[in-house]
């Protein structure tokens, strides 16, 4: 009785603009589908009793004041309020890690959990923006894209302790559970309210920004960005190992940059290979460093899983400030094969774009951690796993590059981590390249609902015939979702592949076009400011 009355819920609201999320529900149903939502925000919580007693005091007394959006707004806080609960409880552990790698994972658990946070908050306005009569029609893709990310963050924090006893972690995962399902419910119960059907845009295959085709409000400085040499930039500051600019590493250049910045700030790094690790935290937005072409300006590390460090904190470059944007620059882990996880580059930067950039390593290379990213002729180089994370990202026009392995693993390209069928999260490989030069699986699923495609993509022979690779028995083979569209070259026949039931091979251009630009990571409203040009939809 209780689903088929949330199932009227739904009905009333889908009657409504779909614009509008706070409408009323009729008074003789009203007081009943509140409380069967209230209790599906607290499901599968360890302590639901307590849930709906928060939720209910957030609420307030008053029946008038309660609709969807009040209950969505109210879990959202408990939410927050829970994640912020569990960050003051993980001060606790430190004094009882007798490791370098716990200390290490507590600390990622902080962050992690600071990131789910701010993630939370940021939703939390989108809504009052809303409730307040601001129209923003791309809030359903802010809203998804930031509820995925925070559901994902104590997965992450909990992956930090391999290699350990994992009695620590066995504490932690405690204080993380109900953090985790409340974040899940708040997701759910948001994309059952939120959907709306699927229209394909007019001319979506439209190529942005070549040089006649900026937005018409970007100056000419910001054109200059992408196009201009640069030397003929207008930059904030300048990098350079023999001391021509106003610091000699890129760490110092992003300290000094501003906090929170609203405008773009652009850092020149001149050639020469810089030995630093990097490490831009989630107040430095807007940053965009600029080098002088794949292979001159490299920022080298060799940080590793073997060394004691977490896969998170193993990266040579972490982004985590939004807006960031890099153009002509190696990222490079030289740890080789034997020292296993070691990334290149981290991104946890929502509406990050990476134009004609380089990421070299060997397992891990690319860690797409988190929200929403775009990657433009950039090559990518790896053995295991080398593209992987749980972030939505697009990669057009990327060239990717298989290494040796160790004996007897084999070489994986991707490893997608969606955990949940809510989540909008996933990697769409566009009109590339795969180069693979020893026998290559495009991918296996990490996680439940890995979601990974390739759209218009050439593949060389040595792409093996199944395609696809199990994780471990049929782990996830059921609720994957892997696709191939249109792809080409002598590794790309799909005769062959694998017969799981989640594995696609998509023949209608409307599915396909779901992962494009336009739809997957809602690039029509932030890729144009970046100046970095791009394929909104299909080519052919």
């Amino acid at each position: 009785m209780a689903f088929a009355n949330f199932l009227v819920l739904l009905l009333i609201l889908s009657l409504s603009s779909p614009k509008v999320i706070s409408q009323e529900i009729p008074s003789n149903d009203q007081n009943h589908n509140i409380q069967t939502m209230m209790v599906q925000a607290c499901q599968n919580v360890d302590n639901q009793t307590s849930c709906l007693v928060n939720l209910q005091s957030r609420l307030g007394s008053s029946s008038s004041h309660k609709n969807p959006t009040s209950i969505l707004k109210a879990a959202l806080e408990n939410s927050i309020n829970e994640a912020r609960l569990a960050i003051d409880s993980l001060s606790k552990f430190t004094t009882f890690s007798i490791s370098y790698r716990e200390q290490i994972a507590i600390e990622d658990c902080k962050e992690l959990l600071d990131f789910s946070v701010s993630e939370l908050a940021w939703s939390l306005s989108e809504m009052n923006r809303i409730r307040a009569g601001f129209k923003n029609f791309h809030y359903e893709g802010n809203l998804k894209a930031w509820l995925s990310a925070a559901l994902s963050n104590q997965d992450t924090c909990l992956e930090g302790f391999e290699g350990t006893d994992r009695h620590l972690e066995r504490f932690i995962r405690g204080s993380l559970t109900q953090v985790t399902q409340l974040i899940s419910n708040v997701l759910s119960l948001y994309c059952q309210l939120h959907s709306l059907p699927f229209k394909p845009p007019r001319n979506s295959s439209t190529i942005y920004n070549e040089n006649k085709d900026f937005p018409e409000w970007m100056t000419e400085g910001d054109k200059e960005i992408v196009f201009a040499s640069p030397n003929g930039m207008q930059v904030d500051s300048v990098v350079a190992l023999d001391g021509s600019g106003h610091y000699r590493s890129i760490a110092q250049a992003i300290y000094a940059a501003p906090n929170y910045s609203n405008r773009r700030y652009i850092i020149y790094v001149k050639r020469g290979v810089y030995h630093e690790n990097i490490d831009m935290k989630k107040k430095k937005t807007n940053i965009m460093l600029v080098g002088d072409g794949i292979g001159a300006t490299v920022v080298n590390g060799n940080r590793n899983f073997m060394q004691g460090w977490t896969t998170f904190r193993s990266a040579t470059v972490a982004v985590s400030g939004k807006g960031f944007i890099a153009r002509d620059i190696s990222f490079r882990n030289t740890a080789g094969p034997e020292n296993h996880q070691a990334v290149a580059l981290r991104v946890d930067s929502d509406q990050s774009a990476f134009f004609r950039c380089s990421m070299e390593g060997h397992q891990d290379t690319l860690y797409i951690h988190s929200l929403r990213q775009f990657y433009r002729e950039c090559n990518i180089y790896g053995t295991i796993d080398f593209i992987f994370g749980n972030g939505a990202a697009v990669l057009q026009n990327c060239k990717i590059f298989t290494g040796d392995p160790l004996p007897l693993q084999k070489v994986t390209i991707t490893a997608q981590g969606r955990k949940s069928p809510d989540q909008s999260t996933g990697f769409s490989i566009q009109d590339s390249y795969v180069y693979a030069t020893r026998p290559t699986y495009l991918g296996r699923p990490w996680k439940q609902y890995s979601r990974t495609v390739f759209l218009n993509t050439y593949m060389s022979s040595m792409v093996q015939p199944r395609g696809w690779l199990e994780w471990y028995g049929g782990f996830a083979l059921g609720t994957l979702w892997f696709g191939e569209y249109r792809n080409y070259g002598p590794g790309a026949s799909v005769s062959g592949r694998v017969k799981w039931p989640g594995y696609h091979i998509i023949r209608d251009a409307s599915e396909a076009n779901f992962f494009t630009v336009e739809h997957f990571i809602d690039g029509r409203s932030w890729l144009p400011a970046t100046g970095i040009r791009f394929t909104l939809g299909l080519t052919n």
